[in-house]
C-alpha cells in the first residue's frame, strides 16, 4: 500500500503496568483496546466511543476534533491514542510537553491502514500477539467478503447519507469510509466528482439514481425514520426510493474501519447482493426495510 502513514509503530512500544491510565480519541481505537483485554487501563475516551457497550460508561473527553488539554489532563493519563485527525495539534503539544505518552495513528479508510492501527496499539500497549491475531481475523473476515463480491454478478449503486438531524443530509463522495466500504461490499458510490461529503439535494438524489441508501442507526434515527426518510423529494423517485431499500448498519461498525471491519464488508456485501449464497453470520447489525 502507498503511503501509509504509521509512526506510532516508531514512535513508542510501551508496558501496561497496573498504574497506567489510557485516554483514547477515537470510538475504532476504543474498541481495540477492548479487544486487546486493556479495557481496566483506559480512564476516558471520545464521544464516538460507543462499543462495546462498556466503554458508554466511561467519563467523555468530547469531539476528538475538538479536544481539551485541561479536561484530558484531569484523568491523570500516561498514555493517550490519537488519531491523525484529533487535535487541535496544540492541545497534543501541551498533553506531550506536560509529560503525558501522545502516540498518533493514522485515521486512513483502508483495510491496510485498520489492521496498521491494530498492530501499532498492540505495540503501544505490550498486546502483540493479541493484536496479530485481531489483524488474522479481520483479514480472514476482508477474504470472505472478497469471495462473495467475486461471486457477485452486478455493482449496485449505494448512496450513502450522513444525517444528524434538523434536516441536515450529506452525501459522501471519495476518499471517505463510507465510499470505501461501498467498494469494499461490491457495490458502486453512486455519487461521483467530489471527495469528502457534501449536501444532499433533490436533483442529485435523482441524478445519482441509487439502487440502494445506506445510512448509519444513528443518522436514520435522527432523520426520524425510514418513513421519515423517504419522504425526501429527491430521494422518493430514485430506484431505492420507489423500491424502499434502505440498509441501516451500526455507526462504529460501518464507519469506525476498527477490528469488524471485515464483519461489516461481510455484512453490507449480503445486502447489496441478496441472492448470493452465503453463510449465516452471528450478530448481525443491519436491518433493510422488505
Amino acid at each position: 500500500m502507498k503511503n501509509l502513514w504509521i509512526p506510532a509503530l516508531l514512535l513508542v512500544v510501551a508496558t501496561v503496568h497496573g498504574e497506567d491510565r489510557i485516554v483514547s480519541t477515537s470510538g475504532a481505537v476504543t474498541e481495540t483496546l477492548f479487544a486487546l483485554g486493556v479495557q481496566k487501563h483506559v480512564v476516558a475516551v471520545d464521544v464516538s466511543s460507543v462499543f462495546p457497550e462498556e466503554a458508554n460508561a466511561l467519563p467523555k473527553i468530547g469531539y476528538n476534533r475538538q479536544l481539551s488539554a485541561e479536561g484530558i489532563l484531569s484523568m491523570n493519563p500516561t498514555l493517550v491514542l490519537a488519531t491523525e485527525h484529533a487535535g487541535p495539534p496544540e492541545v497534543l503539544k501541551q498533553l506531550a510537553d506536560a509529560g503525558v505518552k501522545v502516540v498518533t495513528l493514522s485515521n486512513s479508510p483502508t483495510a491496510e491502514a485498520a489492521a496498521e492501527r491494530i498492530l501499532a496499539i498492540g505495540a503501544a500497549v505490550d498486546r502483540v500477539p493479541g493484536a496479530e491475531k485481531l489483524v488474522a481475523d479481520l483479514r480472514h473476515d476482508l477474504e470472505l467478503a472478497k469471495s462473495l463480491v467475486d461471486r457477485s454478478e452486478s455493482r449496485p449503486r449505494v448512496l450513502f447519507i450522513y444525517a444528524r438531524g434538523g434536516g441536515v443530509m450529506n452525501v459522501s463522495g471519495a476518499g471517505t469510509s463510507a465510499d470505501a466500504m461501498i467498494a469494499m461490499a461490491g457495490g458502486d458510490n453512486a455519487v461521483k466528482g467530489f471527495e469528502n461529503y457534501k449536501p444532499l439535494t433533490s436533483e442529485g438524489a435523482v441524478s445519482a439514481a441509487p439502487d440502494w441508501i445506506l445510512l448509519t442507526s444513528r443518522g436514520l434515527q435522527s432523520s426520524g425514520g425510514i418513513e421519515e426518510l423517504l419522504k425526501h423529494p429527491g430521494l422518493a423517485l430514485t430506484p431505492a426510493g420507489r423500491n424502499n431499500r434502505v440498509i441501516v448498519m451500526d455507526d462504529l461498525l460501518l464507519l469506525g474501519f476498527g477490528p469488524r471491519l471485515g464483519q461489516a464488508a461481510k455484512e453490507l456485501c449480503e445486502h447489496l447482493h441478496p441472492r448470493l449464497e452465503t453463510a449465516g453470520i452471528a450478530g448481525k447489525e443491519i436491518q433493510t426495510t422488505p
